[in-house]
């Protein structure tokens, strides 16, 4: 059966579609039905039904003969380590984490906060939770203090799981004292602190409260699977850049694996035993999705990647890790590839590596433009898979089917809905558009399993957030078009929809147009207040290294370009060349805080950002600007 068949046929038969995909993992007690709509808009799925999800991710597998096949690997190009851990190996860890957790008090529904880097420690630590039925919330390691506060007072949890530090290109980031300084600034305090020690930074214990990993776990009971029902929380994740009060994504247990093991199988093409490599961070909706739960669900062996695109030591050390494990299916973000498309454009570190294991790159986490999707596939010679989703929605909204058919590529299009998404494109009014009509990305209810349920203790919230804007829809919060085909292009947050002189406008049809240039190797468009067209689009432009060009010969070659392929209309006519793009520690470009900048308001470096010294870079260009004569 093809795409279309099978997405049809969850259209005809949603319950039926769902309730036959449930029997891929396994339950302590089957479901009666798929979906609870009791509380509708507040939907459930398999609430009636008992599992776990750390039993599904190892135990099954063990179980079922598979323990000596390979789990876990870590590949730090940071400390220059590897190590791996087969499915006996991970579940025997986790068993003794988790009974050393529940000697302490830790049981079903209780919170543990875990704030560590990309070690195999932060897996463990998150299934030891799960298999606890404890509620886990992982913190993207190295946010600073009052970030982790905030999390610690929303979810407030009985214990916190942290490295004793993180090690970045050229510097080591101690955890300890921002863990200290956290619980100090915050209301709620957890019971005790469980702290992995690293070599490259020892950590100072708090007597009494804090254990040493090792020392915890001694002599502890190996703990069974606690089996917890389809809708009970299997972890709360609080979305990047929160400031104030934080906004906990609920992730509920049953729909949650059923959904990721019908997507590694479906989506991403990754049979049991196979090697999938996902570069992103466990502290993200990735991580949770794709480092740890989704591959070892399908009993996969997954790649915990402690490293940077470029940098550790170059822009080779994918295609290194994707030769030396033999990676079948491989996923990072668009970013990532501008990196090393910027630092290696002829890709000469890729013909240094034998990467004929790889079959399909997927990206995701922002737009994939179409250059740098043109680049991945002319020097990888395999597809290249846009795909869109959110930390709200835990797996694709649309995504290319590989494991069911490879549907045609359009460059800049995450290709179709996947089933359970019924995707509409509605005005302001909350009227359905036709097709190539840009306009509010918004899905009718109910989400399909594996999507938030809530929020972490605001149902209000969650509702006005995200249901009161267009009644009987989920509102992404995301602009875009769907094509005569039903594909679908996301362009833009909503509020990155400019409006010029009465035109609206995509900033992100914009940013596909200048990194066609040449030497173009990244770049935001930003809508400016303007007191006569309302806004008007401002360009920032990073060059490949190495390229010699006049950067205000490449400016003029991309305001033409702009005006060829948009029209005079976008009223593009200013833009400036930067070293780099401020952007959070998950790759999402600060285009909000830049906004501030170029129109000279206050702003603020935000928690979640990567460098806070680029913002008082792009400060310098804008100034620079302004005092250009005309």
């Amino acid at each position: 059966m093809g795409y279309r068949e099978i997405y049809e046929g969850w259209k005809a038969d949603p319950e039926g579609f769902w309730m036959q995909a449930a029997e891929a993992i396994d339950w302590e007690r089957k479901p009666s039905r798929a979906l609870d709509d009791s509380r509708a808009p507040f939907y459930g799925w398999y609430a009636d039904g008992t599992c776990n999800a750390c039993w599904n991710a190892l135990d099954r597998h063990v179980e079922a003969g598979h323990g000596d096949r390979l789990a876990i690997i870590h590949d730090s190009p940071i400390t220059g380590t590897r190590a791996s851990l087969t499915f006996r190996e991970a579940r025997d860890r986790v068993a003794r984490l988790a009974g050393a957790l529940a000697a302490k008090g830790v049981g079903k529904g209780d919170r543990v906060v875990i704030y560590m880097p990309m070690v195999p420690e932060a897996l463990i630590a998150m299934l030891a939770c799960a298999r606890l039925g404890a509620i886990h919330s992982v913190v993207f390691g190295g946010f600073a203090a009052p970030e982790l506060a905030v999390r610690i007072d929303d979810a407030e949890p009985k214990a916190l799981i942290a490295a004793s530090c993180g090690i970045e290109p050229g510097r080591v980031v101690a955890y300890k004292p921002m863990v200290d300084q956290a619980i100090e600034m915050s209301r709620w305090k957890p019971d005790f602190c469980v702290i992995l020690q690293r070599e490259q930074a020892e950590a100072t214990l708090v007597e009494g409260r804090d254990h040493e990993w090792h020392a915890f776990q001694e002599g502890a009971e190996p703990a069974p699977c606690t089996m917890v029902g389809g809708m009970d929380p299997l972890y709360i994740l609080y979305t990047s850049g929160t400031t104030g009060q934080p906004k906990g994504v609920v992730r509920a247990t049953g729909g949650y694996l059923v959904a990721l093991e019908w997507t590694m199988r479906n989506i991403y093409a990754i049979d049991p035993g196979e090697v999938f490599f996902t570069a992103s961070d466990v502290g993200w909706v990735v991580g949770h999705s794709y480092i740890c739960y989704g591959p070892l669900v399908r009993g996969a062996t997954t790649i915990v990647f402690e490293g940077k695109p470029v940098g550790t030591p170059d822009a080779g050390t994918f295609w290194r890790v994707i030769e030396e494990h033999e990676v079948r299916s491989f996923f990072t973000a668009p970013t990532a590839f501008r990196a090393i498309k910027r630092e290696d454009p002829q890709a000469e570190f890729l013909a240094k590596h034998d990467i004929s294991s790889l079959r399909y790159l997927f990206l995701a986490g922002e737009r994939a433009d179409p250059d740098t999707i043109e680049w991945a596939q002319r020097h990888l010679k395999v597809p290249v898979i846009d795909h869109w989703w959110q930390t709200e929605t835990g797996w694709a909204i649309a995504a290319n089917p590989v494991g069911i058919e490879l549907l045609p590529v359009k460059p800049g299009s995450p290709t179709v809905p996947m089933p359970g998404y019924d995707v509409q494109i509605l005005d302001e009014a909350g009227n359905p558009l036709p097709p190539n009509t840009l306009g509010a990305v918004a899905i009718r209810l109910p989400l399909p399993p594996g999507t938030l349920p809530t929020l972490w203790n605001a149902d209000e919230r969650f509702r006005s957030a995200y249901l009161d804007t267009y009644p009987g829809y989920y509102a992404t919060g995301d602009a875009g078009t769907i094509d005569e085909d039903g594909y679908l292009a996301i362009m833009a947050r909503t509020d990155d929809v400019i409006n010029v002189a009465g035109h609206r406008l995509s900033t992100g049809a914009m940013e596909e147009v200048l990194a066609s240039h040449p030497d173009v190797a990244e770049c935001a468009v930003l809508g400016i207040a303007d007191p006569l067209k309302g806004q008007v689009p401002m360009g920032f432009l990073c060059l490949n290294r190495g390229s010699t060009r006049d950067h205000d010969e490449v400016i003029r070659e991309c305001i033409a370009l702009v005006r060829e392929r948009i029209g005079p209309v976008a009223a593009f006519r200013n833009a400036c060349v930067v070293d780099r793009l401020p952007k959070t520690r998950s790759g999402k470009i600060l285009r909000g805080v830049m906004g501030r900048i170029v129109e000279g308001r206050d702003w603020k470096a935000p928690a979640t950002i990567d460098d806070p010294a680029i913002l008082d870079e792009i400060s310098e260009s804008v100034a620079g600007l302004r005092n250009k004569p005309d």
